[in-house]
């Protein structure tokens, strides 16, 4: 090792330089002892790293208990879950410590006879075995299997899901046109026969989304005669109202035809803010609706891709495009937001348009017939999920939907947990609140009957009642009590082989997130508690039912999509076309006021706290609890899974996962 940079070989012949050189000769004890040191290196180094992380980790969860606000559940059920949860804690925890007593005396190994009891304890153990054994196994194991059952339904459901798109893949199945689709050579031609398109964007206080909306939703390539774009605006800061009133007022010195409208009064949301839209006078002059969220940025040619569908298709009621994201890699929430939507796009949506030709709006990047939102009945307040009601009533109404897969169209994933959560919690509160109102009016509908049938049992029942309810009891009820009621029994396959199968089969649509398909499956697992809570508070009318919370928005953009934005509207300025739609005096005065606004001192942003949830954090101890206990009767894949369940539990409850606040 003097030399490092030379080889020394014995060469006993004049033929031995040109034989295979054994590898092992040459090796001395110093080369040995270099290996060696090498991977004691590695190890350290390993070692080390699994020590900073396990440290940074200790250090997030210390400054989490210390400074994390605690949520307040604001609504009874909430309050009452988070009882149940804490009841099971402290029973898990006092079985913990019976069975820790039972395992070191050594009355774990068999079932004492009556001569060999010794003590009171002794006797309260083996009391305990034969009513465990007697009443609570046998409830316990009949809960279990009725959730397996609906698991196994659940997820056949699923497969066939899955089926149908290989099956549109394979036949290359997807909604075409009767007739060459519209170009841009023709759009102010002579004889243009172009249809009126009247295009809304619902917002409330979208400071940071606002003008990157309203300018997308400007530049679309449709004859501007033929084209007219509402602003329905329910932002209570008045300083907001005032910069979207000089954003709009910017667009219609270009020629873009577009009105800004706001409500005195916010009653029914967005419901309420596009019903109120709907009953102006000029509307009655436009055959289609395009709406868009605040945060959605469709491509110039999206009317040109989706309208021409409802031609010679009288029955078409609604055209739906297909969402992308623009900060899918921003944080881990985001990638796992991803698998879901990308599933719920690609699989439920296309292949219910194809085969049902029914399926849920989802409230924005979708163009309604102005009579089928008529004669269904218009935008109704009774719940917050207004696009699930109206798309429920058009299908009783026997109107068609149409799902475009190849069509996408711009928009945010929440980054914070308390975002996504809320977000959630309004996503199956809403359905559970609407199947209440609306299964008397499918049952008395004259649909046929498999109609009738895949609305109530699928499209309701199925997915938005069944899976919240055995996700959250099979999981994070039944498993860890079964590792104190080992007489009812979990099979394996129903908490490792069924699951994972089931979220390889969910990642196929996004295979890019592959390597995110455990941390997948724990995070729904986690999510199941927040969706079982608003389930029930949805389907028995409870307070937080009725609760719509405006899901906080970045403001964020792909490069790709600035580029071809600030493209756009180079060539807009370059050709203005100016209509004195308002005057110069307001428009200076607009200035003005934006002006004076960006130059006022403002005020030091208000620091956001990460909060600290309950009982994702009850259910954590818990989950580690039965881990413990588990680990005593060495069951290895239940222990694992209740360890990592646990884990992903506690690291929710202590908002350490999306975007991090102060």
């Amino acid at each position: 090792m003097e030399y490092p940079n030379y080889s020394v070989l014995e060469i006993n012949g004049p033929d031995e330089v040109f034989r295979p050189v054994d590898k092992d000769r040459g090796k001395n004890a110093k080369q040995f002892s270099w290996v060696l040191l090498l991977k004691a290196h590695k190890a350290v180094g390993f070692v080390s790293w699994i020590g900073n992380i396990v440290w940074s980790l200790f250090v997030s969860i210390k400054k989490r208990l210390i400074f994390g606000t605690v949520e307040t559940e604001k609504s009874g059920k909430g309050r009452i879950l988070y009882r149940v949860i804490m009841m099971f804690l402290v029973m898990a925890l006092a079985f913990l410590a019976f069975e820790l007593m039972a395992h070191l005396k050594g009355w774990h190994l068999h079932i004492p006879q009556s001569l060999e009891i010794r003590g009171w304890l002794h006797s309260v153990y083996f009391s305990w075995l034969e009513f465990r054994a007697g009443y609570i196994a046998p409830a316990i194991q009949g809960l279990t299997n009725f959730c397996v059952a609906l698991f196994l339904i659940q997820s056949a459901d699923r497969m066939l899901l899955c089926l149908g798109c290989f099956w549109i893949k394979f036949k290359k199945i997807k909604p075409k046109l009767k007739e060459v689709p519209l170009k841009s050579d023709d759009l102010e031609g002579p004889g243009c026969n172009y249809p009126k398109v009247l295009v809304q964007i619902p917002m409330c206080n979208e400071r940071e989304v606002y003008e990157q909306s309203i300018s997308a939703v400007c530049q679309l390539d449709w004859p501007k005669e033929r084209l007219l774009i509402q602003v329905l605006d329910d932002s209570d800061d008045e300083s907001i109202q005032w910069l979207i009133k000089g954003e709009v007022a910017n667009w219609n010195q270009r020629g873009v035809n577009i009105i800004y409208r706001h409500r005195l009064v916010r009653t029914g949301y967005k419901a309420g803010n596009l019903k109120s839209a709907m009953n102006c006078d000029y509307v009655k002059d436009y055959e289609f609706v395009a709406i868009f969220d605040a945060d959605f940025q469709p491509n110039p040619d999206y009317l040109k891709l989706t309208v021409p569908h409802f031609k010679d298709n009288p029955e078409l009621g609604l055209v739906q495009a297909r969402w992308c994201f623009v900060n899918t890699d921003e944080n881990l929430l985001t990638r796992l937001q991803n698998i879901n939507l990308c599933f719920h796009f690609e699989v439920e949506q296309q292949v219910n348009g194809v085969f049902l030709n029914f399926f849920g709006f989802n409230g924005t990047a979708g163009v309604w017939r102005i009579k089928a939102l008529e004669e269904s009945g218009g935008w109704l307040e009774r719940t917050t999920v207004e696009d699930m009601d109206i798309a429920v009533r058009a299908h009783l109404c026997g109107w068609k939907f149409i799902f475009l897969n190849d069509v996408k169209v711009l928009c945010e994933l929440p980054e914070s947990y308390e975002a996504y959560k809320k977000q959630q919690h309004r996503w199956h509160s809403g359905p559970m609140h609407l199947f209440r109102l609306c299964l008397p009016a499918i049952i008395r509908s004259k649909m046929k009957f498999w109609k009738k049938a895949n609305l109530i049992l699928l499209f309701f029942l199925l997915r938005k009642l069944i899976l919240p309810f055995y996700s959250f009891t099979l999981f994070c009820i039944i498993l860890p009590l079964t590792m104190f009621v080992p007489e009812a029994e979990l099979s394996m396959w129903v908490i490792c082989y069924v699951p994972v199968f089931m979220s390889f089969m969910n990642i196929l649509p996004s295979l890019r997130s592959f390597p995110f398909i455990v941390p997948y499956l724990l995070f729904e697992n986690t999510m199941s508690v927040t969706k079982f809570n608003a389930m029930v508070s949805g389907l028995f009318k409870l307070g937080s039912s009725y609760e719509w919370v405006v899901t906080k928005k970045a403001g964020r953009s792909s490069e790709p999509d600035l580029l071809e934005l600030e493209e756009r509207e180079t060539k807009t300025m370059i050709h203005p076309q100016l209509y004195r739609g308002t005057s110069d005096s307001g428009l200076s005065a607009l200035s003005k006021l934006k002006e004076q606004q960006e130059a006022a001192p403002k005020p030091p942003p208000v620091k956001k706290l990460n909060k600290i949830y309950k009982k994702e954090l009850a259910l954590a101890f818990l989950l580690l609890t039965a881990a413990v206990r588990s680990l005593l009767s060495a069951q290895g894949v239940h222990f694992y899974f209740l360890l990592f369940q646990g884990v992903s539990f506690l690291l929710v409850g202590l908002d350490l996962i999306g975007e991090q606040m102060s």
